[in-house]
């Protein structure tokens, strides 16, 4: 951004978690980036919201920081419990894509019933710290667990549990612990990581116990 031509339109595009290792962005130095380069900002939350901050926005709202990016996205899945994602932004920005993105525009409506299991979802969790406040508990213990396995668990202060296997047999380790313990993990490959870096990712759940 610094070579770039002050008058060149810029965004700084980030993810406020990242899935793959649990890490977060620091969302005021990338926003004091963005503003002295006149950028704006795209922060991706879909791995936040509804499991941070104290009504559930995400990151952005733990850190106060919301107000600083141009930009936010989130998902109606994984803590919501449904489907379909959103921006939110200022009503020019969000009028901007209604009118121009064409993935917007050719994209069939959410059905009225998975809007009304959405809404419920965001009402509760803007109200309820119970899930937040045990999902990081259980997270925590799960980690807890596998350390004192001796498996080696990356290391993460978020919800995240990245366990690295670093070689392309974790397809093999996710096929024994299925057919053998019956327990379904996705195995994290190349391109998604680095050669190398393969892992299995667990993300625990409010409800999940460990023995």
């Amino acid at each position: 951004m610094k070579a770039a031509d002050p008058k060149r339109p810029k965004l700084i595009a980030f993810e406020s978690l990242y899935s793959m290792d649990g890490d977060v962005a620091p969302v005021h130095a990338i926003c004091d980036l963005a503003k002295r380069y006149d950028a704006m900002t795209y922060c991706d939350e879909v791995h936040a919201v509804g499991m941070y901050g104290p009504r559930g926005g995400g990151i952005c709202e733990r850190d106060n920081a919301m107000d600083r990016v141009d930009v936010l996205e989130g998902t109606l899945a994984k803590a919501f419990g449904c489907l379909g994602g959103y921006i939110a932004g200022s009503a020019e920005m969000v009028d901007a894509v209604r009118s121009y993105a064409p993935g917007f525009i050719f994209t069939t409506a959410l059905p009225p019933a998975i809007c009304a299991a959405a809404t419920a979802a965001i009402k509760h969790l803007k109200t309820s710290s119970w899930e937040r406040e045990r999902h990081q508990d259980r997270a925590a213990r799960v980690k807890a667990v596998l350390n004192a396995a001796g498996l080696p668990v990356m290391p993460s202060d978020t919800h995240i549990v990245p366990v690295l296997i670093a070689t392309p047999k974790v397809q093999a380790a996710c096929d024994m612990l299925l057919a053998e313990h019956g327990i379904y993990i996705q195995p994290i490959n190349y391109p998604t990581v680095p050669r190398g870096m393969e892992r299995l990712r667990i993300t625990p759940r409010p409800i999940t116990t460990t023995r």
